[in-house]
């Protein structure tokens, strides 16, 4: 039988909660999709858990599709797998950590690398095992220091984790691609657009790593693409060089004192007032190299102090330097500086610190003090000339060359990446972007089953290790991206095949034929496999009906009323707006037809992109 509103458990409410940020939170808490019950972490009502299981459906359909096999393991974990692959701390505090009675440690699961790769090991032994993969759509714990936009960043979410195991490379490459491919058939089917990004592989390690990205206003990610067909979060982003340049004829450097030119602004509009360049070319922060004090906090706890320079015209990306140091990062506190006295806030530049800097001491064990290490970006290549800090109140070095007056401990990925700049593989000028991360894939190869001895036999008799693949959806993210994506101002546009109702039927009326009407018809709907959903509340204005079915988002809105002493009812299409009197009799027909056409439309989208002949038989078309 169908399902009636007036004893369905759902309530909705007209105001946005207080803490929304984005559309999508506002709307499913509004619709009564889902409650908060502490910060990031959300309470699944009738309404908000069948929407995510028709998003899990699509999932493990595409998971089922390529053989792989379903699992479920555990939220709660030991702490010695974790430890066994130093990710107990390399977590962090991000890691809900707990102990039983007995004084035991455990964790709330972040992710279940070390789980899969245990059971694979428990069970399988030879190379004539695998390949195996192995998946679960199962709620992850993450303590986010700012949980934020509902379910897009929160403390507990739902995540399909896959993962794969192969006897050599030539097999991880393959159910690589299978899972790319069923990427691309998942995202399609469920509506979404996105965007298949070079990431870092970060903590999670591998040699190769790739983001689904959805893009959206409202994204925390901000990813990069060129028209010849590159893609990359900003992090995974890599800077082209310059040639190093001949500094033959360049002056020695000179020391000038400059009052007042705390900011790279100030030190532009001072140089060209007072030190005028010889070629008539006004001075340009692209000129000056700006430098940082940063504190990086690594995954064993060690803090160091680092300097970094990068060209004056470029902010740092916090995001792009704590992924390329694989650490926290902040700015460097009064605290931290206090060991460097030659550093002066405001007039520092690399001949402040580097490999040749007087103060610098290195132990027997490579432990570096007296200066810190000097990192620079990429552009900073031997023989390009520059205004710096002198290290120095109210004084900076002009005509500073690379190379010849001062030297780094290395390079860094850290300046931010800006609308024009060129692809790293030379296809076009780069165009930046905001997303949301919805899939990442990695190429992990062997760095937990060598932590957990995860080998087996090869042909040979000989003990091989197992290289792995990890293949994750934010499940409860994209059912966020596609309530961000399919929505208006007053409520949810639910895609057929994502709403938890497909059709929905509301009687404007009191007459008892009217009622009946809409039974009888909810009922055959049903019947015929078209999930509905009727608005039979007697004491409710048509007025409220209407904002609420507007709200809720069903695709397929019926509506019963006076019509029906004419034979006809309307049907509405919540995604076009389109209006149509039907007479009674071919209701039924006609919403399932409907119905029917969106599903297949949903499938039409994978196998336009991704066709299913193509995932059996392994294609690498796309």
């Amino acid at each position: 039988m169908a399902y009636n509103m007036s004893t369905y458990f759902v309530r909705t409410l007209r105001e946005d909660p207080v803490d929304a940020e984005v559309d999508s939170h506002k709307l499913l808490v509004r619709a009564g999709y889902i409650r908060r019950a502490a910060p990031g972490i959300y309470t699944w009502t009738p309404l908000g858990l069948r929407t995510i299981r028709r998003v899990e459906q699509v999932v493990r359909e595409e998971m089922d599709r390529i053989g792989a096999l379903e699992v479920a393991f555990p939220a709660l974990l030991p702490r010695e797998p974790y430890e066994a692959t130093n990710r107990w701390e390399e977590f962090g505090p991000s890691l809900f950590k707990l102990q039983d009675r007995k004084g035991a440690d455990y964790l709330l699961a972040p992710t279940h690398e070390e789980m899969f790769t245990l059971l694979v090991k428990d069970f399988y032994s030879s190379y004539k095992d695998l390949p195996v993969v192995l998946y679960q759509i199962k709620e992850k714990y993450r303590d986010e220091a700012r949980p934020r936009a509902g379910l897009i960043r929160g403390r507990e979410f739902i995540m399909k984790d896959a993962y794969s195991f192969n006897i050599d490379d030539e097999g991880l490459e393959a159910s690589y691609q299978e899972q790319r491919r069923a990427y691309q058939r998942i995202y399609s089917r469920l509506g979404l657009d996105f965007v298949i990004c070079s990431a870092m592989a970060g903590a999670m390690g591998g040699s190769r790593s790739e983001e689904f990205i959805f893009p959206c206003a409202i994204g925390e990610d901000t990813f990069v693409r060129s028209e010849g067909g590159y893609a990359a979060n900003v992090e995974a982003v890599t800077t082209i060089a310059p040639e190093p340049q001949d500094y033959s004829l360049v002056s020695a450097a000179i020391e000038r004192k400059t009052p007042g030119a705390h900011t790279i602004e100030a030190l532009v509009d001072y140089s060209n007032e007072h030190f005028p360049r010889e070629d008539g070319r006004a001075w340009t922060k692209a000129d000056t190299l700006k430098a940082f004090m940063v504190a990086a906090t690594y995954a064993d706890g060690k803090r160091e102090v680092l300097l970094l320079g990068v060209p004056g015209d470029r902010e740092i990306d916090m995001r792009r330097l704590e992924a390329s140091l694989g650490a926290d990062v902040e700015m460097a506190t009064p605290e931290d500086m206090a060991a460097y006295p030659n550093i002066v806030p405001g007039f520092t530049g690399p001949t402040c610190a580097g490999p040749d800097h007087p103060d610098r001491k290195v132990d027997e064990d490579g432990n570096i003090s007296g200066s810190p290490r000097l990192l620079l970006d990429p552009r900073v290549v031997e023989g390009t000339e520059w205004i710096a800090g002198a290290g120095k109140e109210d004084t900076h070095i002009y005509h500073l060359v690379a190379g010849r007056d001062f030297r780094a401990d290395g390079f860094i990925e850290a300046a931010e990446v800006r609308d024009g700049d060129p692809a790293p593989d030379g296809s076009g000028a780069l165009e930046t972007a905001r997303g949301i991360e919805i899939g990442h894939i990695f190429a992990l190869g062997t760095k937990y089953s060598e932590a957990l001895g995860l080998n087996v036999l090869d042909q040979n008799g000989k003990s091989q290790v197992v290289t792995m693949g990890s293949y994750g959806i934010g499940v409860s993210r994209v059912m966020a991206a596609i309530a961000e994506e399919y929505h208006d101002e007053v409520g949810l546009k639910w895609p057929t095949n994502v709403a938890p109702f497909q059709a929905h039927v509301l009687v404007t009326g009191k007459g008892a034929e009217l009622f009946e009407a809409a039974q009888t018809l909810g009922d055959q709907l049903t019947a015929a496999g078209i999930d509905t959903l009727i608005d039979d509340r007697k004491k409710v204005s048509a007025g409220v009906k209407f904002k609420d079915a507007e709200l809720l988002g069903m695709p397929w809105l019926v509506v019963i009323g006076r019509g029906l002493k004419d034979g006809t009812v309307e049907v509405r299409c919540r995604a076009t707006g389109q209006r149509q009197e039907i007479p009674v009799a071919e209701a039924f027909q006609y919403v399932s037809d409907q119905v029917r056409q969106d599903l297949a439309e949903a499938y039409a989208r994978a196998e336009k992109i991704v066709p299913v002949a193509a995932v059996a038989a392994g294609s690498e078309e796309e």
